[in-house]
């Protein structure tokens, strides 16, 4: 389960194909060094993005794949 606290770079460890997701709610520099050790949290702080919102599109697709 991905929480607000999940690395962006575990996410895309977890499953990769979450990337175009993660790219439409306007995070582009996924290979970027912060991603590496950013939170989801920290990062749709900078971003200006939900992060409930986005933590629940990311878990809501994991399951569904599943």
């Amino acid at each position: 389960m991905i929480t607000k606290e999940t690395i962006i770079a575990d996410v895309l460890r977890q499953d990769p194909t979450t990337a175009p997701i993660l790219m439409a709610a306007g995070m582009h520099c996924l290979g970027c060094p912060s991603a590496q050790g950013e939170s989801l949290e920290m990062a749709c702080l900078v971003h200006g993005i939900d992060v409930d919102d986005l933590v629940e599109e990311l878990n809501t697709y994991l399951q569904n794949k599943a």
